[in-house]
């Protein structure tokens, strides 16, 4: 494969209006659960539906989390421990565990009265249900056997525990019916988390913030300054807090609002980097373009938004390249900047692509005739002269192969046939026939998908397509061989080998044979021409010989649309005219050796 330096344009960046929030550790040293991390950007997105500013979410074990938004495009998740107290609406609350061992009935808090008697009379089988008082109770098989769990279905407000009084339940009242996902009373603050039928009530404690969520993207003015993650966390919660001003790593921070960004200074004053909604990237998705060009990229991307358009131009500066593709740098060691005109297309809704000219090492494919490739370069970038003469010798290859399956097939059948005559020349004969009879076509064909769905080997296949072809052509070269020994067996040489006792094998292959023998070599130059047409063809149409092994039927087959060959016909003329060549050569030594061993063309 041939390579080249050349100037295309291609895909230099991407810029997407930012829609998934990115998480960032604040550091408290708590992780949260992956399920709760997973969720977090449909739950930013169900607050924003719902119009809320917060959401409790709960964990396992106790844990709870707190998602808030605490300015535009920025989120916090805190850990909060969360302890269920009540649940409001349908509820299935687990009262005791009843053993049918003594009839004992083992209560979870305080006890029902009658609950103990009404469970040994109706507790049957694995599971069920009874009433007791108006109040449904279910049962099922317990931890431990002959053991039955039984809960209490209710449709009202069920305590896990005491009861925390009338203030609380009118709050939790005005709660429920404004759909709010929580409320304070007394210091104490509770979460309402909505199920299906009913709704969970927990007790939140102290919330402590554990990661920082936002649609921000931060580009640093220089790429080579320190900012990791934990510098982000910390710039995100000093927008969180309205503060300001932030301390990361002994070095103090301001932050200042411009045009719905905002911008990092540091102590000196100077822009240390930027937060944005828009992310620009190399298309790539390495962050190695220049903070200016950055931001010249986002400004057009802005305007066209503003202007509702889809395409649009600007010149920029960007490291210019050699002749081989790499940057110009100085002579301190920064790349020399160039201008060049970037044309910016919106593929989708909030995504961007920008493309300039650029100097790429590229597969240097359909070159045209040239010193360095005579015949040119084809659609993989291989030397077409090169694959014309590799090609060449896998067609003769498969050529000579097949005509040597065919004739040695047609010896061997045709020769049994004419010696032994009678019901060995009519089987064989008849075979002869079958196969005459068969569609070759279609039968390539089939052949065809048949090795495509079992995805062989290239050689595999050139292997399976000469073995074909040879089996498909052998009838022929037997009716001759046949015709032949009918005629020579009576002649008298043969009744002195009958005569000597000569075995019958060596009637057949040392005496027989030896006088079809200029037939067969004029018969076998003639086929290798056919042979090598249908071997071109066959490849031609995807049947034969797969890419990348090179014969000249897959060469044509390389450009074999239209248009194709109308722009390279450098690569398939030439390789036509050698198969015709190749053919009319066969077809002139075939014929000379048919004079050569006719007798009647002596003069």
């Amino acid at each position: 494969i041939f390579y080249k330096y050349d100037t295309q344009n291609v895909n230099y960046a991407l810029a997407r209006v930012n829609t998934a929030y990115n998480g960032y550790d604040t550091g408290a040293g708590k992780e949260a659960e992956r399920s709760v991390l997973n969720a977090v950007n449909s739950n930013i997105k169900k607050m924003g539906e719902q119009g809320a500013q917060e959401m409790f979410l709960p964990g396992e074990e106790g844990n709870g989390y707190l998602l808030r938004e605490e300015t535009d495009h920025v989120y916090t998740l805190s850990a909060v421990p969360m302890e269920k107290i009540a649940t409001s609406g349908l509820s299935s609350q687990k009262i005791g565990t009843y053993s049918m061992i003594g009839k004992q009935f083992e209560f979870a808090g305080e006890e029902v009265p009658g609950l103990a008697e009404a469970a040994a009379g109706n507790i049957k089988g694995a599971s069920g249900s009874f009433t007791v008082d108006g109040v449904e109770y279910t049962f099922s098989k317990g931890a431990k056997p002959k053991t039955f769990d039984v809960y209490s279905e209710r449709d009202g407000l069920a305590y896990t525990g005491d009861p925390e009084g009338a203030e609380f339940e009118k709050a939790l009242e005005t709660a429920l019916n404004s759909e709010e996902d929580s409320f304070a009373l007394k210091d104490t603050v509770y979460a309402l988390i909505r199920q299906k039928d009913s709704t969970d009530i927990y007790r939140i404690g102290t919330p402590e913030r554990i990661r920082v969520y936002t649609l921000y993207t931060m580009d640093l003015v220089d790429p080579g300054q320190p900012a990791d993650d934990s510098f982000k966390a910390a710039a995100l919660l000093s927008l969180a807090d309205e503060e300001p001003e932030f301390t990361w790593e002994g070095k103090n921070f301001a932050l200042e609002p411009e045009e719905g960004i905002w911008i990092i200074l540091d102590e000196s004053g100077e822009p240390y980097a930027e937060f944005s909604s828009l992310s620009v990237r190399r298309y790539s998705g390495e962050d190695t373009m220049s903070y200016e060009l950055k931001n010249i990229v986002s400004s057009k991307i802005e305007e066209m938004i503003g202007a509702g358009e889809k395409t649009g131009t600007v010149t920029a500066q960007i490291p210019m390249q050699n002749e081989d593709g790499s940057y110009a740098e100085n002579e301190d060691g920064s790349y020399i900047q160039t201008d060049t005109e970037m044309r910016i297309s919106q593929r989708l809704e909030g995504e961007y692509v920008i493309n300039c000219d650029q100097i790429n090492f590229v597969i240097d494919i359909f070159a045209p005739p040239s010193v360095k490739h005579i015949l040119g370069t084809d659609g993989d970038g291989f030397d077409v002269l090169a694959r014309v003469m590799y090609g060449g010798r896998v067609s003769l290859m498969v050529g000579f192969i097949v005509v040597f399956i065919e004739t040695f097939l047609g010896v061997i059948m045709g020769g049994l046939a004419g010696y032994f005559g009678g019901w060995v020349d009519n089987l064989i004969m008849r075979l002869v026939d079958i196969f005459y009879c068969l569609p070759y076509l279609p039968i390539m064909i089939i052949l065809g998908a048949m090795m495509d769905s079992l995805r062989l080997d290239t050689y595999i296949r050139l292997c399976v397509m000469m073995a074909a072809l040879g089996l498909m052509g052998w009838a022929g070269v037997a009716r001759l061989v046949r015709g032949q020994i009918l005629s020579l067996r009576e002649q008298e040489f043969m009744v002195a080998t009958e005569a000597t006792g000569i075995r019958v094998k060596d009637r057949i292959f040392r005496h027989l044979i030896p006088n079809v023998m200029p037939q067969l070599i004029v018969m076998a130059t003639m086929s290798l021409g056919g042979v090598i047409i249908t071997e071109s063809t066959l490849s031609f149409l995807g049947l034969g010989v797969k890419h990348p092994l090179a014969t000249w039927g897959t060469i044509i087959n390389s450009v074999s649309s239209a248009s194709a060959m109308a722009h390279y016909a450098f690569i398939w003329i030439p390789v036509g005219l050698l198969i015709c060549l190749t053919v009319i050569a066969f077809n002139f030594v075939g014929d000379g050796l048919r004079d050569a061993y006719d007798p009647k063309s002596k003069k």
